[in-house]
């Protein structure tokens, strides 16, 4: 069968429909997924989408200010929580790469008064959650309305004399060791936690509206709150006793910025990639330097969520596609990890 030019045309408009219609449906079904942030009564979202550095979703829902009737939009500041230990992570290979410390010295080799038990547990160790430190979370008293900061865990960890288990044997998930390790990027750089963030990763990757907060000190720009959902009201919950530690959980950013930080990991723009590899190589539990590692339906991933009073987080990487997820919601529930998962198997898996 000979095909004319008349044929040519309605086979190429049929393509660019069923493309147009199956678009549509993705678009449709990304907004179905997150129907509990449509609105402007109700806490929002922010999803970002990037596929070979393209930004192929961006989308917006939800409220940032529920107060003073402020929409979430790609520029709305969430707090990051955990998703924060990947920059943490970031200022102590940057500080490795300048030969400024080893990821085997001990917290005794950087603080000398720290008790005998600080000599078994390495930079390594904190990085990878086998440190056993004792959770700081257990030793604040309940009845404490004090927000505690990260060098009020410092000396909540030179008070104990123990850890759960050797240090180096076994894991567990550690906001401790995080936290000591923001003590150790200022003893070592000689800068505050929150210059050194600024001076060596936000400003080069002109993350210009990123900031690890300080309240009282630093203001978030187009800032989103932290809200519970509960089953007939909504409580406004953005801040804790644990909500001012930093080296945790304390950076404040958006899709946006995220993209920046996103697309510099494939890149040699903070340290060389050498450096980068070994962030995103699995240890005990595959947890690498402030990322979690594994294999989503074959594919590696490199990936980490976020969790406090106020937010939900996830970012989610898979570097051999060059494609990641990014979601930031400002309500205590539900997780988005299996969001994440949902959007990859659309937008990559089943693509």
């Amino acid at each position: 069968m000979k095909f004319n030019n008349k044929h040519h045309l309605l086979i190429t408009l049929i393509m660019i429909s069923t493309m147009s219609i199956f678009s549509c449906s993705k678009d449709y079904k990304t907004d179905r997924f997150f129907k509990i942030y449509h609105g402007n009564t109700v806490p929002g979202a922010a999803l970002m989408i990037i596929h070979k550095g393209q930004k192929i979703v961006v989308k917006t829902y939800g409220m940032a200010n529920l107060e003073d009737s402020i929409s979430v939009t790609r520029y709305t500041n969430f707090r990051l929580a955990s998703v924060t230990k990947q920059f943490t992570a970031m200022c102590i290979m940057i500080l490795r790469e300048r030969g400024k410390l080893d990821y085997n010295y001990t917290l005794n080799d950087i603080f000398p008064k720290f008790p005998d038990y600080g000599r078994e547990i390495t930079i390594k160790n904190l990085l990878q959650h086998t440190s056993g430190l004792i959770a700081y979370e257990d030793l604040i008293p309940d009845t404490s309305t004090k927000q505690v900061l990260d060098k009020d865990i410092l000396q909540m960890m030179i008070q104990v004399d123990s850890t759960y288990f050797t240090p180096g044997t076994d894991y567990r998930y550690s906001n401790s060791g995080y936290t000591v390790l923001a003590m150790i990027v200022e003893k070592i750089s000689g800068k505050s936690f929150v210059e050194f963030l600024k001076d060596e990763i936000f400003t080069p990757l002109n993350m210009k509206n990123t900031v690890a907060f300080e309240n009282g000190i630093s203001e978030v720009e187009n800032r989103a709150y932290g809200y519970t959902v509960e089953s007939d009201s909504i409580r406004f919950s953005d801040q804790s006793t644990t909500s001012a530690v930093l080296g945790d959980g304390g950076i404040y950013t958006s899709i946006e910025d995220l993209y920046k930080w996103d697309q510099a990991l494939y890149s040699e723009k903070l340290v060389t990639s050498e450096t980068l590899q070994k962030a995103f190589t699995p240890a005990l539990k595959n947890y690498g330097f402030g990322w979690r590692i594994d294999e989503y339906k074959g594919r590696f991933r490199v990936h980490h969520t976020g969790s406090t009073c106020g937010f939900r987080t996830i970012i989610q990487r898979f570097p051999l596609d060059e494609f990641t997820v990014i979601i930031l919601t400002n309500r205590r529930d539900p997780n988005v990890d299996k969001l994440a998962d949902k959007l990859t198997d659309m937008y990559l898996i089943e693509r």
